[in-house]
């Protein structure tokens, strides 16, 4: 939110309205009084210094005269005209001479001539003459010579090129590597000058189209600049590697204005001065593609928060959340290493002197199928490869872990570990956040016990009982551990997989199911146990977080939106 401060100005001789300039005619000057170059005539200086006074005009010519030099290529100048080389004038022979005007004087080589003012006269004004029609010329400037406008490829891609010459409705044009094009001159689009490559903001730009702002983007990038604003909008770019943009050095800076670039901190600092100044509720909101960097940013923000409203040590347990959320709703992509499966809302609550005195958490969309299923190159949810690879030995042997390539559930996607990720360290930082957050050791014991039954599920087989397809579960390792591990019996396990029951008129009626029926089943079942887990988790953090009594009203909201795929056909259910 901005505001407009108003003030009533008091209107006086100095501060009244002025009318616009008069252009005044050349009358108005002394008659005897030209403009030229020193030395380029008989006369005497002029008063200013600036001219020459050229000598006495006869009387029948003193008249109106029109006329200045100029740039020779400006559509202001009466001797306006566009020189080309010699071999762009070959080249436009050949091609019909569209386009390419030629200076005569240029072209023989011989030296020009000044062009001496003329008189206006009626019939003069009445014919349309040569720079007429160039005031008249309102055609497009972006395939003039030597422009730079941006073409589509064949590919889609957008390239940056330099118009050679235009003939018709087609341009001749040159790429960076020095391949030439010819293609329509209304397919072009008109890119910036070279003094507004890598601007920080995009508002900037002369031209905000599509080339122009993924110009400036690669631009910006290639130089590890990362951040660009588009007024109130922040654009950040993976950069897929550290960047030193971060820590105490940088929060500093940006709580004093001692630097202004685009910056996830500056958006952060904005929102918590509006909410200090207006008293206002704030929202951030961070929305991309799956691999924008989602996730990190929305760390970011809470960073800069963490520290500026920070000493109550609430702060601290805020920021212990993400490990936690991370480990049991971020998973492997095709397009990221730590990809946000679901979506969160985090309000933070600040007192009436700006400390940070609670928080409270909202998700949504958990992605239950990848629980469950996962695509080739992909994984699971990080905390079933945390917890295989880093559970203690004690806990390893009460759950019965295996290894992660001989669960039916992850071995599925052939991808089992992360580059540069140590898993068994990741399990160890995630039970120190739980520690903070006040997540008792039974319970971290109570949530690992439902993450095996959840893996085990999946090695959960049938066996066909009669000719119509019916099911039992076979009774094996994988069905008695987690009957153990959910606290129940084999028998009410395989009631629960294999048959169906409904109530009908107040009649229960029993229904067998199939080999496909019980599969869907049992993965409906594991599905469900990871969605109720994952809540539970988000409750305990919200107890832990709460703010009770402390709430003022004044929060400030972090939205991290579920991350989206781009493809040729999408479908929502």
């Amino acid at each position: 939110m901005a505001s407009v401060e108003v003030r009533s100005v008091r209107k006086s001789a100095a501060l009244r309205p002025r009318g616009p300039g008069k252009l005044h005619p050349a009358r108005s000057m002394p008659l005897d009084y030209r403009y030229s170059a020193p030395g380029a005539g008989a006369g005497r200086p002029a008063a200013n210094g600036v001219g020459l006074r050229a000598p006495p005009v006869p009387k029948e010519e003193e008249a109106e005269v029109v006329g200045f030099e100029g740039d020779a290529d400006s559509p202001y100048s009466s001797q306006a005209t566009t020189t080309t080389t010699t071999e762009e004038v070959e080249e436009g022979e050949d091609k019909g001479g569209g386009g390419v005007e030629v200076d005569s004087a240029a072209a023989t080589g011989a030296p020009s001539t000044a062009v001496t003012p003329r008189r206006l006269s009626p019939v003069g004004a009445g014919s349309p003459s040569r720079r007429d029609e160039r005031w008249g010329d309102t055609s497009s400037y972006g395939a003039r010579k030597k422009h730079r406008v941006f073409c589509q490829l064949p590919n889609g891609d957008w390239a940056l090129c330099t118009v050679i010459t235009t003939s018709g409705d087609e341009s001749v044009l040159k790429l960076s590597e020095g391949k030439v094009l010819r293609l329509k001159t209304e397919s072009l689009q008109s890119a910036n000058p070279e003094i507004l490559d890598g601007v920080d903001d995009l508002m900037q730009l002369s031209y905000l189209s599509e080339p122009s702002v993924l110009y400036n983007l690669q631009y910006r990038y290639s130089q590890d600049m990362i951040y660009t604003k588009a007024g109130p909008v922040l654009v950040a770019v993976n950069p897929f590697k550290k960047v030193p943009l971060y820590g105490n050095e940088y929060i500093d800076a940006y709580r004093n204005k001692t630097m202004d670039s685009p910056h996830v901190y500056a958006i952060a600092d904005s929102a918590l001065l509006e909410m200090k100044r207006d008293e206002v509720n704030q929202s951030i909101i961070i929305s991309g593609e799956s691999g924008a960097g989602k996730t990190e940013t929305a760390k970011i923000a809470m960073q800069y928060l963490a520290s500026l409203g920070g000493g109550g040590g609430i702060e601290y347990e805020i920021l212990q959340t993400n490990p936690i959320l991370e480990a049991f709703g971020n998973a492997k992509t095709l397009r990221n290493d730590n990809s946000s499966r679901f979506g969160k809302l985090i309000e933070i609550h600040f007192s009436t002197t700006g400390r940070i005195c609670g928080a409270m958490i909202q998700t949504f969309l958990l992605e239950k199928s990848r629980v469950v299923q996962s695509a080739v190159g992909e994984r699971a949810y990080h905390i079933f490869y945390q917890l295989c690879a880093g559970a203690p030995a004690s806990l390893r042997d009460k759950l019965n872990l295996k290894k992660v390539d001989e669960y039916k559930y992850l071995k599925q996607s052939c991808c089992y570990s992360i580059a540069g990720v140590d898993d068994a360290q990741m399990f160890r930082t995630v039970t120190e956040a739980m520690n903070i957050v006040h997540i008792s050791k039974e319970d971290q014991d109570h949530a690992f016990a439902i993450v095996s039954a959840v893996l085990w599920l999946g090695d959960v087989s049938f066996t066909i009982v009669d000719n119509e397809n019916h099911v039992e579960i076979v009774v094996d390792e994988a069905a008695e551990m987690v009957a153990r591990l959910l606290g129940c019996s084999i028998e009410d396990l395989n009631l629960a997989l294999s048959k169906r029951h409904m109530k009908v008129n107040n009649e229960n009626i029993v229904q067998k199911l199939t080999l496909s029926q019980a599969t869907d089943t049992r993965d409906a079942l594991a599905k469900s146990l990871y969605a109720s887990l994952f809540e539970w988790l988000v409750e305990q953090i919200n107890k832990s977080l709460s703010v009770g009594k402390r709430r003022t009203g004044r929060s400030i909201s972090i939205l991290d939106i579920y991350g989206f795929e781009s493809f040729d056909v999408m479908y929502f259910l």
